[in-house]
């Protein structure tokens, strides 16, 4: 049965026209301009029919070079890799989500104008659901872009980005963006660059902040959330606050549907940990009493 149903597809397949050799074809072309018949023989090519690659289908955001505000389809990867294993467990399902392109080199100048310090107005702030932090929409100039929020900007607030380390250091709004070098000590801050002009990669989950603890030649120390110490230099920029939605570690999860819904698979029936019924009770050993009447000391 199988062998028929094989038989009769490859009986409807078409053959397509002939075609000619590189050898054959220039041959064709010097007999018609001297004006002789055309004497070749043909060999038969089957055409193949092929589709589109699977990559031509698929929306690479990470690899556009243009940018934009607008949010962008993403495919959901189970925790699979591309040969369709499990690397990560605990991931599958949820809501559908869409990506919103956050530029987090926030000392960005706009094409054709002057490295010089720039503001923004904020044009909403909103929630994101790619990351715990909230983003803020922000305009200036001719482009709109997506940056990370502080706790308490709002639209309508202006925020000022700098590259410029002056004598003195300057006093920054919650919001603004400077390098570390502009910055006085102690201050809050977050969206840290570890090496300048590549953007921010420390300090960005919500309601995190560091501090500036001190400088040294050219370099700045910033405490991490989790209290550990990097040295990066003085170049690097930074926003200064803390970041938005400070009360993401509190929310109650309430139940396991929510956890689906955040796209958080449940982990295997088959091996659950034991608690404290299983195995030997070793228990403590009774205090020792003692039945030795000690004599009284008398004045």
């Amino acid at each position: 049965m199988a062998v028929s149903c094989l038989t009769r597809a490859l009986r409807s397949l078409s053959l397509s026209h002939h075609a000619l050799l590189p050898s054959q074809a220039a041959a064709a072309a010097a007999q018609s301009k001297a004006g002789a018949p055309l004497m070749l023989k043909t060999v038969q090519v089957r055409g193949f029919l092929t589709t589109a690659a699977l990559d031509q289908n698929r929306t690479f955001w990470k690899q556009m070079e243009k940018y934009t505000i607008k949010p962008m389809g993403m495919k959901k990867t189970g925790g699979r890799d591309h040969t369709g294993k499990i690397k990560t467990h605990g991931i599958g399902g949820g809501h559908k989500q869409r990506y919103r392109w956050i530029d987090f080199q926030r000392l960005r100048y706009e094409a054709g104008r002057d490295a010089a310090p720039f503001e923004e107005k904020v044009v909403e702030v909103r929630y994101d659901p790619c990351r715990s932090a909230d983003i803020a929409l922000v305009a200036g100039g001719k482009r709109k872009r997506w940056i990370i929020a502080t706790e308490n900007m709002q639209a309508g607030d202006v925020i000022k980005t700098s590259g410029v380390i002056g004598r003195m250091a300057v006093s920054a709004n919650e919001g603004d963006a400077y390098p570390l070098g502009a910055l006085p000590v102690g201050t809050l801050v977050n969206n840290l660059e570890i090496q300048p002009g590549k953007g921010s990669e420390y300090i960005r989950a919500a309601g995190t902040s560091g501090i500036l603890l001190r400088k040294v030649n050219g370099t700045a120390i910033v405490q991490l959330p989790s209290k550990q110490q990097v040295q990066v230099l003085e170049t690097c920029v930074v926003t200064v606050g803390r970041v938005s939605n400070i009360n993401h570690n509190k929310q109650i999860i309430g139940k396991a549907g929510r956890n689906r819904r955040l796209g958080r698979r449940p982990s295997s029936g088959l091996w659950h940990r034991k608690g404290g019924w299983a195995g030997r009770k070793i228990k403590p050993l009774p205090r020792m009493k003692s039945y030795v009447n000690l004599p009284s000391i008398s004045a």
